[in-house]
């Protein structure tokens, strides 16, 4: 196998490591969820690079072993899980891209992408696509089991500030996800305000 087909090989064999599984399915979620990232990736961006490819591919690589129970409750809480997650995520998989024969720079550039370095100031046009693509994601998989834990005003703060990580074309594409009637309401009320 040539090496981006070994590592993404390697990257779903990790995934296959979720306990967690898809409800009423033995498919792990971390699995479930790289492919539904894959997926929207070639929504978003029909020719993406290597990098980008494996990126998506590894945006939750193990995410499951550090739970965010495992930091404070609140804002700085989720900040710090987020970002050592992150930080964590992105070291394995340049690890398994490093194994798998990517080049060190390619395999550099796959873990910058994962802690979305750049994404601020619209630096990296990639990990703004990455963004994109992990909010469309949520909208599309785990939105609807998301709403039922906040209050409606919470949710609809938390979708507005989705919207406003996306560009023009992730928004586009989450415009034309199939939702149902609550959360279509929900998203034009956030949209409205």
């Amino acid at each position: 196998m040539d090496p981006l087909t070994t590592a993404l090989t390697r990257i779903d064999a990790l995934h296959s490591e979720d306990p967690t599984k898809v409800s009423n399915t033995d498919i792990p979620y971390e699995l479930h969820y790289a492919e539904k990232m894959t997926s929207y990736l070639y929504k978003h961006t029909p020719h993406p690079s290597p990098t980008l490819q494996l990126a998506i591919r590894a945006q939750h690589l193990k995410r499951w072993e550090v739970p965010r129970s495992t930091y404070p409750d609140g804002k700085v809480g989720y900040y710090s899980w987020r970002t050592a997650v992150a930080r964590r995520q992105a070291e394995i998989a340049v690890q398994v891209c490093l194994e798998s024969g990517i080049g060190a720079a390619e395999a550099e550039r796959v873990g910058r992408l994962i802690r979305k370095e750049g994404l601020k100031g619209g630096e990296d046009a990639e990990a703004q696509i990455l963004e994109d693509v992990a909010c469309l994601v949520f909208l599309d998989d785990q939105f609807e089991k998301f709403k039922e834990n906040y209050e409606r005003k919470k949710v609809v703060e938390i979708l507005r500030k989705t919207w406003g990580k996306m560009s023009e074309r992730g928004r586009g594409l989450a415009l034309e996800l199939q939702m149902g009637e609550e959360a279509n309401e929900l998203v034009k009320e956030a949209l409205m305000g």
